[in-house]
């Protein structure tokens, strides 16, 4: 039994060794047969050299295939069932006192057939836009090879080579951001739509949703806001500078700039030409008589505004495809002041402080209507609204939600708290300057902006209630709770903090910024309704300890870092806020009436030209509140009160019995008062000079002999700051100021 059994194990053995010796020797003689059929294929010499580029090729293209696809992996994710009807709407704006401001949005149903829309406005969108659009599949390798050859011979980028229907992928489901990955996903997803689509149905869509400028999208609104007139009536030389819109709207719209707009017509004309779908005979007239558009040099539509306005009254609605009138909260007065206010602050001083775009916000304090936006300097060239969807790190503008927290947690303004050097977790963070004052107030801490005592709070309280709180005042975006969130280092919006800002303002009232008053069907019926359908503002915030904080950053605004955007006929409240390596500069402030936010800085995170949210930043925010305070009753501060108001001066009647009247106040301008800053910088800079002659009488004296009085503090010598560190607030703190007084006899 016990042989049979050994016998057994023994032919198990031996099979399980012959199977794998076979299989290896299979495998030895199946590479030595590769090996010896490959040797009959060795190439040698030039031949060598192209077998070998061929293969690297192949081997590069298969993987770069692979990785574009990876890439493009998630532009599909935006390809839902419903992506046709996204925009299925057309909405009727109106402002807060019921005037059209503008449209947004397409109903198909109404909108003009492709067979109605005139043949040469066809030809001249596919001769300057995508000639061979009935040749290809998406992707036009011939058309950007020809503008790659133009552009090099102009040494600049004077063709796209972008096709039609990559162009609408991109208006339907991307953005305008200039990456690679940005350029691969719009390449797959045009070929996604050359599947789903007809040639017809894409350039349908395409003539449908772009955007031309003046607020339009689409051909058929183009032609009426420019020419008067439906798209079914306008003539070739309309046609053409309709189609030279395409390339840059905001460059060529004929109501900015009418030279530029039939320039670039005559350029269209000639595309037609040589793409062979006219003569030069047919386009003589249209050259001889360029179009003339109608009057719209006074029309600007608040275009960043209407976009988001447009995105809630989807959100209200519930997506259904309607035809809606809705009522705004905007005021196109102080609208179209925040719009000059950003554009002349960044053409004169944008280039000294090394900053090109800018983000503004502004709600009136009764229930968060936004009066005001601004998401950015030109939207022909950019249409992405920096106000709602940039995030930026806020810097000291957070330090408020950090104080609040304290003061809410034992804390009081007059608490003391040491202004000194402190290391968490081999972190050490570090005061502009890296300067420290020893124990100090709060309200102090405040005012200066102090890194080390902001971190020392949250180390105290628990950055877990200050994200908290700050949610519960109104942001939305969520915040990463880190060891530098207490000095601004998670992302916020501008609306973030214009919500953020609003609740101190109302004294602890949650204020949510909204921009819809109410929405009415195509028959007039109101089917919402804001002060009806919306919740009421809730107390989410003591009352008290807002007030305690509204006081420091009174104090913050008025004797710190934001002086520049005081004004004369309000208090304001406010904290400036500037990052790391001057990439952001911020200000958000509040009076009685209003709260307005504002960003300042650039679109690729470069740093600007040192920038601090003080200057700029604080100067622009000036300019606006300031012309919205004219002329209104000035409501107090929740904690500050109210401002003293300059006595009027009883009239004087003069010997012909008329009324003498009273002599205007002098005001700086701006220019003014920056002139004014760099001599008191120029003051505390200098060194004290030692007296030559011999000491007479003091100054007070030789001023109560002359009949005046005049006093002074001298200032503390000049200490040049070092760099500035990580995390740190970069706002220059006020030193001691010369003060003279002069009073006459």
């Amino acid at each position: 039994m016990g042989t049979r059994i050994r016998r057994r194990l023994l032919e198990i053995d031996s099979f399980i060794d012959a199977f794998f010796y076979s299989i290896l020797e299979g495998a030895k003689r199946a590479i030595e047969a590769y090996s010896a059929r490959l040797e009959r294929f060795n190439v040698k010499g030039w031949r060598r050299v192209l077998v070998e580029f061929f293969s690297d090729a192949a081997t590069m293209g298969a993987g770069g295939a692979v990785l574009m696809l990876a890439l493009a992996i998630p532009a599909f994710d935006e390809t839902s069932d419903d992506w046709l009807s996204q925009n299925d709407y057309s909405v009727v704006f109106l402002d807060r006192y019921g005037n059209e401001i503008g449209k947004r949005g397409i109903l198909h149903n109404d909108s003009v057939p492709l067979d109605e829309i005139p043949d040469h406005m066809i030809k001249a969108t596919l001769a300057t836009e995508d000639r061979r659009f009935y040749q290809h599949f998406g992707i036009d390798f011939g058309g950007t090879l020809r503008a790659m050859i133009e552009n090099m011979r102009a040494k600049t980028v004077v063709q796209g080579g972008s096709s039609l229907t990559q162009q609408l992928a991109k208006n339907l489901f991307l953005t305008n951001e200039r990456t690679i990955e940005r350029k691969i996903k719009e390449a797959f997803l045009a070929m996604w739509l050359e599947t789903h689509l007809t040639k017809n149905d894409i350039l349908k869509l395409y003539l449908d949703r772009a955007y031309l400028g003046g607020g339009t999208f689409g051909v058929d609104a183009a032609a009426e806001f420019y020419f008067g007139k439906s798209v079914r009536d306008i003539n070739l030389a309309e046609a053409a500078m309709i189609a030279g819109l395409f390339k840059a709207p905001g460059r060529y719209a004929p109501h900015i700039d009418l030279p530029a707009a039939r320039g670039r017509a005559n350029e269209v004309l000639e595309n037609m030409v040589q793409a062979g779908f006219m003569t030069a005979g047919q386009i003589y007239a249209a050259r001889r008589n360029p179009a003339t558009p109608v009057d719209r040099s006074g029309v600007t539509a608040p275009d960043y505004f209407l976009d988001w306005a447009f995105e809630e009254v989807k959100r209200i609605t519930g997506g259904k495809a309607v035809v809606l009138t809705a009522k705004t909260t905007i005021d196109m007065n102080l609208q179209k002041v925040a719009e000059d206010a950003v554009e002349s602050s960044l053409r004169q001083y944008g280039k000294q402080y090394g900053a090109s775009q800018a983000a503004m916000a502004m709600s009136d304090l009764q229930d968060g209507a936004v009066r005001a936006m601004v998401g950015g300097r030109d939207y022909g060239v950019s249409q992405f609204n920096r106000a709602t969807s940039a995030l930026r790190q806020p810097g000291s503008s957070f330090k408020p939600y950090v104080y609040l927290t304290a003061l809410m947690n034992g804390f009081t303004p007059q608490s003391i708290v040491p202004d000194a050097p402190i290391t968490i977790g081999g972190w050490s963070p570090q005061n502009y300057g890296r300067r420290y004052r020893g124990n100090i107030p709060l309200t102090t801490a405040l005012q200066y902006s102090i890194n080390t005592v902001a971190v020392r709070l949250a180390q105290s309280v628990g950055r877990d209630k200050i994200v908290e709180n700050a949610y519960n005042m109104g942001v939305k975006t969520p915040l990463v709770i880190s060891k530098s969130l207490p000095l601004g280092a998670s992302e916020m919006t501008v609306m973030d903090q214009l919500a953020g800002y609003g609740t101190l303002a109302s004294g602890g009232l949650k204020l949510t910024p909204y921009a819809i008053v109410d929405i009415r069907d195509g028959e007039g019926n109101l089917i919402y309704r804001h002060s009806r359908d919306e919740p009421p503002r809730q107390q989410v915030v003591p009352a008290d300890k807002v007030s305690q904080l509204n006081a420091m950053l009174y104090q913050a605004a008025n004797f710190g870092t934001g002086r520049r955007a005081l004004f004369p006929t309000a208090p304001i409240s406010g904290k400036t806020g500037t990052t790391n390596a001057y990439r952001d500069g911020w200000f958000c402030g509040f009076t009685g009436n209003y709260v307005a936010t504002i960003w300042m800085g650039n679109d690729d995170f470069r740093s600007t030209n040192r920038m601090t949210g003080g200057s700029l930043p604080a100067m622009t925010w000036n300019k606006l509140m300031s012309y919205a305070h004219n002329g209104i009753e000035i409501k107090p501060i929740p904690g500050v009160g109210g401002v003293p108001q300059p006595e009027v001066a009883a009239a004087q009647v003069g010997p012909d019995g008329e009324a003498i009247p009273a002599p205007v106040p002098l005001v700086l301008s701006k220019q003014s008062e920056i002139l004014l800053f760099q001599i008191e910088k120029l003051m505390r800079e200098a060194k004290p000079l030692k007296p030559i002659a011999p000491p007479g009488p003091s100054a007070e004296m030789r001023a109560k002999e002359s009949g005046t009085a005049a006093w002074w503090r001298a200032p503390e010598p000049a200490q040049t700051p070092p760099a500035t560190p990580a995390n740190a607030e970069t706002e220059t703190p006020p030193d001691k100021v010369v003060e003279i007084t002069i009073r006459g006899n």
